[in-house]
């Protein structure tokens, strides 16, 4: 490594993109966010920042115009797991994204023809064979309107199918098409950026209109003296947050999706959702392989640093991220610190039994049982008593919380619970999410403010859901987090099932060990449970208790998964009494000296 990797110089900003600015150092590259695709070229720096969600696909990467060779240093902050995150970072888009795109491509030859060479005018109309078949593996009609569109008068049946690379170009009919040549003129010509400043220009059609039957000149007449009143069509809120606007040209996600199809067959695989509307179905890439983008990466530079505070069990990264895209393990370092909160600022309970006595055990098949959901209610009823500030509840998964809410709500729990602390549940939307955060803040700043005399907040969320990440809920926001159960992710799903088959078949499974499948689904929940309690955990000065309710995170192997300077403080209570009074003692504690 070059010395003086890491002296700073004077500082110039440059503003790539509307609403961001880079921060370029002669050694340093760094910078906050990135609203759209933006040209980066990292030759002469020696080190370079970036956010783990920034972090393309392979296919993106020449297409955004990121090279990172000859950097020193990559560094990844990673707030969930990065493995995980490279392997969602697949293409997805529906119908009506192929049917906007195929117009708006099709105007712009139609416009250009006669000064487009005959290459480049050949690619053109690949593209628009390649949108055409797509939509008609969908089931649908690219000259139609897809709103309009019923599979069930097509003979299509709705369902989900999951499709090798392979099957889909032979099924697709584009197996004749070389989307090797299609993924470069679309690099070198920039031909969805071309497209999107030709609708800006010229305007966006997504099906042109019908042409209305001529009137006689009578009839027009008569027409034209009616009063001209249109009324505006109601329009439920779910159906205008989905006709939001999207990008003027959607050729830039398709993109990515063809060239996705160039990757080796046993490394991904194609999602094909049909639904009874075509513009409900689409098509989604799925990376099997997250070691496939990594490569690259790891290929152009000269070290990589991925940094984060919930990264463990990380023989994830070692075996199906680093070890696949090439590194040897001799060359791996792991550094591992404790927290920057005293040890006395945080106090993680497992909690065995609830204030009846009864075994939590919040597995798939008795978390739905009404003696489950009502001792859960319990357990909270007595935590609001205890913590003065926020409280934080973290289901499973969004069913699980809707089912507990309403079972509370015939029950009587939640009138119980309103009268402790203020409810507040995780939107269905998320644009009503800043909303609810807003409202929870102001409920939580007012009890500060009225000395501890208000009831403070209840906030009822979801594991992995959209108050999981990237929220902060510091100081009295999150005085205790709670995860009811273990949330495992839905192994009926396809998509995790094929997920779970590859690194059985691709790994070598350890003597002892469990099957690397399994392992990833377990690694899944321990870094979804650490994400969800590290939110309420942001400064020095912070404190926070955390409650888990299950018993199966008495499990060694289980509590080995959890950060360590979790694990050195976790308290195993067999009993709520003494579960209770743990909490008691530490709150007390903590309201005495803030």
């Amino acid at each position: 490594m070059a010395s003086g990797s890491f002296v700073t110089w004077e500082t110039q900003p440059l503003a790539f993109c509307p609403g961001t600015k880079w921060t370029l150092q002669q050694n340093i590259l760094s910078f906050p966010f990135l609203s759209g695709p933006t040209s980066l070229r990292v030759f002469e720096t020696h080190s370079f920042v970036c956010p783990q969600p920034l972090l393309p696909p392979n296919c993106c990467l020449s297409v955004l115009g990121w090279h990172f060779l000859g950097t020193a240093k990559c560094h990844w902050h990673s707030p969930r797991p990065l493995a995980q995150s490279l392997a969602c970072r697949h293409s997805h888009f529906f119908s009506p994204q192929l049917c906007q795109a195929h117009s708006h491509l099709l105007r712009y030859m139609e416009r250009y023809r006669k000064r487009l060479k005959a290459k480049n005018l050949m690619y053109i109309k690949q593209i628009l064979y390649l949108l055409e078949k797509f939509v008609t593996v969908l089931g649908g009609n690219i000259k139609e309107n897809p709103n309009t569109q019923s599979l069930s008068q097509t003979g299509n049946c709705p369902g989900t199918e999951l499709k090798a690379v392979i099957e889909i170009l032979f099924q697709s009919q584009i197996d004749n098409i070389n989307l090797f040549k299609v993924r470069r003129y679309c690099e070198k010509s920039m031909v969805s950026r071309k497209l999107f400043g030709f609708t800006e220009r010229w305007g966006a059609v997504l099906v042109p209109p019908r042409e209305q039957p001529r009137l006689a000149g009578f009839q027009h007449f008569l027409q034209s003296l009616q009063p001209m009143v249109t009324e505006a069509p109601t329009v439920p809120v779910e159906e205008r947050e989905a006709m939001a606007p999207r990008p003027a040209s959607p050729l830039m996600h398709i993109e990515g999706f063809l060239a996705a199809l160039t990757t080796a067959n046993q490394d991904g695989r194609v999602i094909l959702s049909r639904q009874g509307s075509l513009s409900q179905s689409s098509l989604k890439f799925l990376l099997l392989n997250p070691a496939v983008p990594f490569a690259q990466v790891v290929k152009e530079c000269r070290a990589v640093v991925i940094a984060g505070g919930t990264m463990q069990p990380v023989s994830e990264f070692r075996e199906q991220l680093l070890a696949c895209a090439g590194v040897a393990a001799e060359r791996l370092v792991e550094f591992s610190c404790g927290h920057v909160i005293p040890p006395d600022n945080i106090l993680p309970l497992v909690i065995c039994t609830g204030p009846s006595n009864q075994q939590l055990e919040f597995t798939y098949l008795k978390r739905e049982l009404p003696h489950m959901m009502d001792e859960t209610g319990r357990i909270l009823c007595n935590l609001c008593n205890v913590v003065l500030g926020g409280v934080i509840c973290f289901f499973p998964s969004n069913e699980h919380q809707r089912q507990v809410h309403a079972h509370w709500d015939n029950s009587g729990l939640l009138a119980r619970l309103a009268v402790r602390k203020k409810l507040f549940q995780e939107p269905k939307r998320a644009s009503q999410v800043d909303q609810v955060l807003t409202e929870y803040s102001k409920c939580i700043q007012c009890h500060v403010q009225a000395g501890g005399m208000g009831t403070g907040a209840l906030l009822l969320s979801v594991v992995g859901g959209k108050m999981s990440q990237g929220i902060n809920f510091s100081d009295n926001l999150g005085q205790c987090v709670v995860t009811v159960g273990m949330p495992y992710p839905n192994v009926r799903s396809l998509k995790l099932r094929e997920k779970m088959a590859y690194p059985d078949q691709a790994l070598p499974r350890a003597a002892g060990q469990p099957a690397p499948g399994k392992a990833l689904v377990e690694n899944l929940c321990m870094k979804a449970v650490s994400q969800s309690v590290g939110r309420a955990i942001r400064h020095q000065k912070d404190f926070t208790s955390t409650v888990l309710l299950d018993q199966q995170y008495v499990c060694l192997p289980v509590l080995a998964k959890l950060p360590t300077w979790i694990q050195d403080r976790v308290e195993v209570k067999v009993t709520f009494g003494a579960a209770f009074a743990a909490l008691q003692k530490f709150h007390h504690k903590k309201s005495v000296l803030s």
